[in-house]
């Protein structure tokens, strides 16, 4: 054997150990009939994410999370679990199988490396409903399954992008989210207690301590009434009453520009201005989500380009060193 071809088949080693770490050449001597078998591997392993990544198998996994979601339903009715019970039981467990799988096919496109398939927390996400089917819980706690198959309908956000692009905005968001909650206990609780003092001797019901004036801010932030309770405070309790609770109230006193000018703050604050600030920081999340997303795209096409462009150089360096 000359250096030359001793070098090309090194190289070839090289490729195939780049391609999958866990392939090892002992003899090589007999290397052709070992990379002869490692690419009929990786055409495998390309045949399966081709079959992954088709439209035909993601519409299928959609149609049979939809199926199994109806299941789940039809579980709920006393009649038909009486006459279909044994039927909707096997069709439970040929969806789970169908699930075990789908989830072996999505672990198998990575060859050895199949533990990059946790590496999506989609996946993981996936992953741990299918596990909870498979935990040794005694029947007593048969609710649990039932409860599994019905978070098992959870599984559309996986299957739709967009859905996923929308979750992932959401949890995003959250932190910024936490700091506007923030700031709007913070309105609720002065508002609250500035009610209190304004409005208790005048309007007991809404206005008698701090946690009932906080319930009633709530509802006026929610535009539920709201007019019903600033009128009370503008005209009086005895002018403008509420049903069969006039005699709670212990003083009838009339405020209008300060309860107009109260409750016509918070309504713009709560309502107008802390809305706005929901909204942008959503919206801002999308941005970041949306940019994540395609970036964790291009790098998984990347991947995928670099793994197909190692056949042709293992057929390049096998025609060279047939020569």
């Amino acid at each position: 054997m000359s250096i030359g071809k001793l070098a090309e088949q090194l190289k070839l080693i090289f490729i195939i150990k780049k391609y999958d770490p866990f392939l090892v050449v002992i003899h090589i001597p007999y290397m052709k009939s070992k990379v002869f078998t490692t690419r009929e591997t990786i055409l495998m392993i390309e045949k399966i994410r081709q079959i992954v990544d088709s439209e035909s198998f993601q519409f299928g996994i959609l149609g049979l999370i939809l199926l199994a979601a109806v299941v789940v339903g039809l579980e709920t009715s006393p009649e038909i679990v009486a006459e279909f019970g044994t039927s909707l039981s096997v069709l439970n467990t040929i969806i789970l199988w169908v699930f075990v799988f789908e989830a072996a096919l999505k672990m198998a496109q990575y060859g050895s490396r199949w533990y990059r398939y946790f590496l999506d927390p989609w996946n993981v996400f996936d992953f741990a409903i299918l596990a909870i089917f498979f935990l040794p819980i005694h029947a007593s706690y048969v609710a649990v399954f039932r409860l599994a198959r019905v978070v098992r309908a959870l599984r559309l956000l996986t299957s739709l992008p967009k859905l996923q692009l929308i979750v992932s905005c959401l949890l995003k968001s959250v932190p910024s989210m936490c700091y506007v909650g923030i700031l709007l206990a913070l309105m609720f609780y002065i508002y609250g207690v500035v009610g209190v003092f304004l409005f208790s001797e005048n309007d007991p019901v809404h206005f008698r301590n701090l946690p009932m004036s906080l319930l009633s801010l709530f509802r006026v932030v929610t535009l539920e009434d709201w007019t019903d309770v600033m009128y009370i405070q503008m005209l009086g309790s005895d002018v403008y009453a509420y049903d069969n609770t006039t005699a709670i109230a212990a003083k009838s006193t009339a405020q209008p520009c300060v309860a107009a000018f109260y409750f016509v703050s918070f309504v713009l604050l709560g309502t107008m201005i802390v809305l706005n600030l929901f909204i942008g920081v959503i919206i801002n999340s999308m941005t970041e989500a949306q940019e994540e997303t395609l970036r964790r795209q291009l790098n998984s096409e990347e991947g995928k380009n670099e793994d197909c462009g190692l056949i042709p150089e293992i057929n390049r360096i096998e025609e060279q060193i047939a020569e």
